[in-house]
């Protein structure tokens, strides 16, 4: 079984993805470029939405365990005002991710904070706020890349573990599947497999053998079942490619329904 990237790996994914983001920022032929799969927005609102939320997270994190975001910290993401200049916005960004990383280093990994999602499968803890911080991140990256023309795939190391991060923290729940129940699974060609199963119950990921490896696994239970990279999955997932951009099996109008679900907080 695949274990998790561990605490210190999550760290230095979170800087180095930003160095990737920040890189992309600084060779780009301006700040008001559109981003495309962020529509409405400009690079520079990218990179304000990717340093303020750093900070955002890192007050959650300092503030320990609580019901919902410090109070301070949503008035002061509200009224966030980050340099216009290039080079100072890179650095505000910079400062931005250490904040965010001296915070969670200083915190550990199982340091209780609140956080949105359910923590069925995703503590609500430093570590979880670093894994989720990995992969906001790296889909950021990918859509600073696109505003500046090509998006470069995604390491895979990090798109294994955003398909399932994505799986266990966003579509994670108890409140009950409104259709019949029914199981999507999701095949990277990497040799990694989920199955995201939904009903009454409400909605739970758990892995399962690869296609190829799938001695005894009941893979025909899935009402729709998505393959390709595991890169490809995330950004699918992200909803920055459509469904028909990837191989799928089965019901592909599922996959519509689990787009449009809307589970009670």
């Amino acid at each position: 079984m695949e274990k998790n990237l561990e605490f210190p790996e999550l760290l230095r994914l979170i800087d180095e993805r930003s160095i990737a983001f920040r890189a992309v920022v600084a060779a780009a032929p301006g700040l008001d470029a559109p981003v495309p799969t962020c529509p409405g927005w400009t690079l520079f609102d990218l990179v304000k939405h990717l340093g303020g939320g750093d900070r955002f997270w890192a007050a959650i994190v300092g503030a320990g365990p609580a019901d919902g975001p410090p109070a301070e910290a949503v008035a002061a993401r509200a009224a966030l005002e980050p340099p216009q200049e290039r080079e100072a916005l890179v650095a505000w960004l910079a400062a931005s991710t250490e904040v965010l990383l001296t915070t969670l280093r200083e915190a550990g990994p199982d340091a209780a904070c609140w956080a949105w999602w359910s923590d069925l499968q995703t503590p609500r803890t430093a570590g979880g706020v670093a894994r989720h911080r990995v992969q906001e991140t790296t889909v950021h990256t990918y859509d600073a890349q696109l505003a500046g023309g090509t998006a470069q795939p995604l390491p895979v190391d990090v798109a294994l573990d955003g398909v399932e991060e994505f799986l266990f923290s966003v579509c994670a729940t108890s409140s009950p599947w409104p259709h019949k129940p029914t199981a999507f699974d999701f095949h990277a060609t990497e040799g990694r497999s989920w199955r995201l199963t939904v009903d009454g119950d409400g909605a739970r990921t758990t892995r399962i053998a690869s296609p190829t490896a799938a001695a005894g696994e009941d893979l025909d239970a899935a009402g729709a079942a998505v393959h390709g990279t595991a890169g490809e999955l995330v950004v699918y997932l992200y909803d920055r490619i459509p469904a028909a951009s990837l191989r799928v099996d089965g019901d592909a109008g599922l996959l519509d329904l689990l787009r449009a679900w809307e589970p009670e907080a």
